[in-house]
Parts: structure tokens; C-alpha cells; sequence
């Protein structure tokens, strides 16, 4: 059976990446109080990083103290999908360098409250996953 006949199949990273710069909103997973979290963000890719904006409040907090983070993307049609996960560390942007390449990402807030914060997501591990649709087998 070819990969693109499986019902589902792995995808190398380059296809990840290109997956992932296809799409702006995906969902940060964190520890807040050692209980899990989720959170719906938009976001870029930048140089094989994952980039977004937040305010401040939990998300912020959360990316500074727990560092190690999963964020997600995915997208479907009505024929297949896909689904990439980024196993990797948050950074609060701080330094004019990295704020200056933050900028030239053109990431903009999707609500109207400020989101003066950039965070990088630098990745330790990326995978992912194409699903093709179809009647399920019975056995």
C-alpha cells in the first residue's frame, strides 16, 4: 500500500514545516498550577520556530516558568488531514535582535487587546501525521 493509499501516514519534517506555514492558529499546551492546559493561539513560523504574540496573564507566565511546551496545528478538508506537534521550549523575546526578527514575522494580534510579548518556540522534536478519509473497516 502506497503512503498516499494509508489511511494514515507519518510525515518528514520538511513536510511539517511547509504543513505548519500553511496555517496561523494552532494551540499551545502548557502546565499552569501542575494541572495540563491548552490554549488557542496565531501564529508563525520563522525560521523552523514557532512564533506568536500574548498578552499578559497566564499564557505569558506559563511559557516563562514551564519552558517546555507541545503546540499544535492542524487542517482538514472533506477528503483528508493532518496534525503536526512541536515538542519544544518556550523563550520570552527580551533581546532588539530577536524582537527586530520577531517584527519582520508580521504577526498580528487577532483581537483587539495588546500583545506587546513575543515568544519562540524552539523545537526539540517535530512530527506529524496526513489522514485520509474514507469508510471505516469492520473486523
Amino acid at each position: 500500500m502506497s503512503d498516499e493509499s494509508k489511511p494514515v501516514s507519518v510525515l518528514p519534517q520538511s513536510d511539517c514545516w511547509n504543513l505548519l506555514s500553511s496555517v496561523t492558529l494552532g494551540r499551545l499546551v502548557t502546565s499552569v498550577d501542575g494541572q495540563p492546559e491548552i490554549f488557542p493561539v496565531n501564529f508563525v513560523v520563522q525560521r523552523r520556530t514557532v512564533l506568536f504574540r500574548t498578552a499578559e496573564g497566564t499564557k505569558l507566565v506559563s511559557a516563562a516558568i514551564n519552558h517546555n511546551v507541545l503546540f499544535e496545528a492542524d487542517d482538514h478538508n472533506v477528503a483528508e488531514g493532518w496534525s503536526v506537534v512541536v515538542k519544544g521550549v518556550a523563550k520570552i523575546l527580551h533581546d532588539d535582535d530577536e524582537l527586530a526578527e520577531a517584527e519582520r514575522g508580521q504577526l498580528l494580534p487577532w483581537t483587539s487587546t495588546t500583545k506587546q510579548h513575543y515568544v519562540r518556540i524552539r523545537p526539540l522534536t517535530v512530527t506529524g501525521r496526513r489522514f485520509i478519509f474514507g469508510p471505516g473497516l469492520v473486523h
